[in-house]
């Protein structure tokens, strides 16, 4: 009796054994024979793979830099019109003592949220000599920080710097169609002598990123030295202010006058802001955004489909091999979780590959940009990428997985 119970007893056991199985083991295995699965029938994959792959990767790379390139974007704006560039100016009145940008006003507009940089000029009339031959021409007197923040740049030789505003160097930059009208060429007026307002320049370099003509025909010299050396020199009674973004345009633009009225009289100011510019730019820069998350998502969906569609295929052409695991004992729940995990395992493995060079396109981005972005931020986009490919995984994975599981063992047995 008591053999014949503990017999009984040691077949009860083995049957829950059978049927719960072992715990964690047994999803370890299951998950083993999946990984082997897909290893042995990768090239069937391998669309799949690269679609969830590089839409992982656009995600990341998308989301992370995101700022940064449109930080970047932002800088280059002045090719579109100056869109982040806002102009103030003093109006002139016969009548009225010519006001002007004072110090206290300038550091002040410096300090506003969302400047990125801030430069004040004075224009005149001037007359430019070399040899026996003049032409008439616009002076204009600038601080360095004016090349940079309407992106100019030397087309020949250099600018004047902050050295040479220390210095009060009598140096000056010419533009392009009045070195050519000049001195014949651009390249030919580098270290030549000018007389400018009765005075002896050197011609540092040539300007270029100019996209207005009459800038073209303008010589430029450093602030202090005209204040100093220029007759019936203007004040500088013309400031630029540019905003880090076009998001920054529309309050810094608001917020000037008070400013400028707190620190100094602002009769006859004016803000001047490209709204037309801005507003085009935005809606490019829009219609660019949405068309590459569309691009990312439409990769990570197509990649999804892709697994339904070949898990629907495996589970057709496994059909007798899921009768002859059901005949030897396995579960509903055994084969269920078998193919759920392939196509977690496509999912997550080419996730991982996407993190990767999703990386990889940060690194190179944030030397080719010269900007870092937040280490934190790449992490928060790693896991929600993950967490996504995981819920496609389910999501494209359940429907064929219940299919297979639901399968009954005779009719998978005879199924040719």
């Amino acid at each position: 009796m008591s053999i014949g119970r503990r017999k009984q007893i040691t077949l009860a056991e083995l049957d829950r054994i059978r049927r719960r199985g072992t715990g964690l083991m047994r999803y370890f295995d299951l998950m083993r024979v999946s990984v082997h699965e897909v290893i042995r029938k990768r090239r069937r994959y391998l669309g799949v793979f690269g679609s969830i792959a590089l839409g992982m990767a656009g995600f990341i790379v998308v989301i992370t830099m995101g700022n940064d390139l449109k930080k970047n974007f932002n800088n280059d704006l002045d090719l579109l019109g100056g869109a982040t560039i806002i102009k103030c100016m003093f109006e002139y009145s016969p009548t009225e003592p010519q006001e002007w940008f004072h110090e206290q006003t300038m550091t002040a507009m410096a300090r506003l949220p969302g400047v990125q940089g801030v430069t004040r000029i004075a224009n005149s009339s001037s007359i430019v000599s070399w040899h026996d031959r003049s032409f008439n021409c616009v002076l204009v007197a600038t601080e360095p920080k004016y090349w940079t923040l309407l992106s100019f740049h030397p087309a020949y030789g250099r600018l004047y710097d902050d050295r040479d505003v220390t210095d009060r160097s009598r140096v000056c930059v010419l533009g392009r169609d009045l070195a050519r009208e000049v001195f014949g060429s651009e390249q030919a007026s580098l270290g030549k002598t000018l007389i400018i307002s009765d005075n002896l320049y050197t011609v540092l370099g040539v300007l270029g990123g100019v996209r207005s003509a009459d800038r073209s025909m303008t010589v430029y010299i450093p602030l202090p030295t005209a204040q100093a050396r220029v007759e019936h020199l203007t004040p500088p009674d013309t400031a630029y202010v540019r905003c880090r973004t076009w998001d920054d345009v529309a309050p810094v633009a608001e917020a000037l006058p008070g400013l400028v009225r707190a620190n100094q009289t602002d009769r006859g100011l004016h803000v001047i802001v490209s709204w037309e510019p801005l507003a085009q730019v935005k809606r490019i820069y829009w219609w660019v955004e949405i068309f590459i998350y569309a691009s990312v998502a439409a990769t990570m969906l197509l990649g999804g489909f892709g697994i339904w569609n070949i898990m629907m295929s495996t589970v057709t052409s496994r059909t007798r091999e899921i009768g002859l695991k059901k005949a030897m004992g396995a579960l509903d729940t055994d084969i269920l979780y078998q193919f759920l995990f392939e196509a977690l395992c496509v999912t997550l493995s080419s996730s991982v590959v996407g993190v990767v060079i999703g990386r990889l396109g940060i690194e190179y981005l944030s030397h080719l940009l010269g900007s870092r972005p937040p280490e934190g931020l790449f992490v928060t986009c790693l896991l929600i990428g993950l967490a996504f490919a995981a819920f496609l995984g389910v999501t494209a994975g359940l429907y064929p997985s219940i299919r297979a599981s639901r399968m009954q063992v005779v009719d998978a047995m005879r199924y040719e």
